[in-house]
């Protein structure tokens, strides 16, 4: 978190006066800053970054409705402002839409549609690429690189990179986002599916479930041993086909109604008994309702939009559902 801090402070001093995307503060999620992994020594710290429009421009959040009814999917559509007025002037900026192209390629910066984008939408690869121009550039410049060595990873869709002290290593992940409304809920660079199109942005919900995480811990006695519990399923699952996502969205869902103070040292057999138990149920029903999505009891902290908040649940084992051979094989391995 320090050297994001870090690596934030000198994107804010590069970009200031750049029509590239605003970066604010990077947000940590998934197992990492959700206190919980199943193996410590794979960890991958994963940081979402927010990206807000520069001047000049607009986002907007466009719903695929061709795709998968099951993942949200979106495009971001990039829109030029006009910043003629003197109250939107900036530094004697030109503005894109009313200047002459001439005098727009003489004397100022391309607009973001003619860096970052395909057409009119944000392009994800592009952006990617960007950031690793930006990790590269920007490194030398922090105190942590005195000490420590950077290798920037191979990806497309995410900026990857190791920073290595000769006795440890962490691997770190940025990915980038844009925020819908002033929710918790992101539209992303990760990707769900493989072969996702580099101007699709997936609805991310990892912004909101640390969140949640976040909320419970400061809910819980100090000898709770949720987190415990969480970690033991998902070491034991690793091979098996329950992905760490199912047994985490099982447990948020037992968080979310089993009483805090029921979650001591003292009853952590009963809390696995209860994890186990609704594994097998979810299994053999073929059911398990996405923690986020449609999730009327959540705390009031966390801010949904509304489309997100009313939506009909998801089912995270659809597949069960469809695929009878996937359902036998699931309860063989339950």
């Amino acid at each position: 978190s320090n050297l994001m801090d870090n690596f934030t402070i000198y994107f804010g001093h590069v970009l200031s006066n750049s029509f590239y995307p605003v970066l604010q503060r990077a947000i940590g999620v998934g197992s990492a800053f959700e206190g919980w992994s199943p193996r410590e020594e794979d960890v991958v710290y994963c940081m979402l970054v927010p990206m807000t429009p520069p001047q000049g421009h607009s986002f907007h959040l466009e719903l695929d409705t061709a795709g998968q009814r099951r993942v949200r999917n979106f495009s971001v559509r990039v829109q030029l402002e006009c910043t003629c007025t003197r109250e939107q002037q900036h530094e004697n900026m030109l503005c894109f839409l009313h200047h002459p192209e001439e005098e727009l390629r003489r004397n100022q910066d391309p607009s973001l549609l003619d860096t970052l984008c395909t057409g009119s939408y944000l392009d994800v690869q592009k952006t990617a690429r960007w950031f690793y121009q930006l990790v590269r550039a920007i490194w030398p410049a922090l105190p942590q690189s005195h000490n420590w060595h950077l290798v920037l990873l191979p990806s497309r869709r995410s900026c990857q990179f190791k920073v290595s002290n000769g006795t440890e290593t962490f691997r770190i992940e940025l990915l980038f986002g844009v925020r819908q409304g002033d929710s918790d809920i992101f539209v992303s660079s990760q990707p769900r599916e493989a072969r996702t199109p580099s101007t699709v942005w997936p609805e991310s919900y990892a912004a909101a479930e640390v969140k949640f995480f976040k909320y419970i811990s400061r809910q819980v006695p100090p000898d709770s041993l949720h987190l415990r519990c969480l970690q033991f399923f998902t070491r034991l699952q690793l091979g098996l086909g329950f992905s760490t996502y199912i047994m985490k969205t099982i447990v948020m869902h037992l968080l979310n109604i089993v009483p805090v103070s029921r979650w001591r040292r003292r009853d952590f057999v009963r809390r696995l008994v209860d994890i186990s138990e609704n594994l097998r149920l979810c299994v053999e029903v073929r059911r398990l309702n996405h923690f986020i999505v449609g999730n009327q009891r959540l705390p009031g902290e966390i801010r949904l939009p509304p489309e997100v908040q009313t939506a009909k649940t998801r089912n995270l084992l659809h597949h069960l559902v469809v695929d009878q051979v996937a359902h036998s094989q699931a309860m063989s391995e339950y």
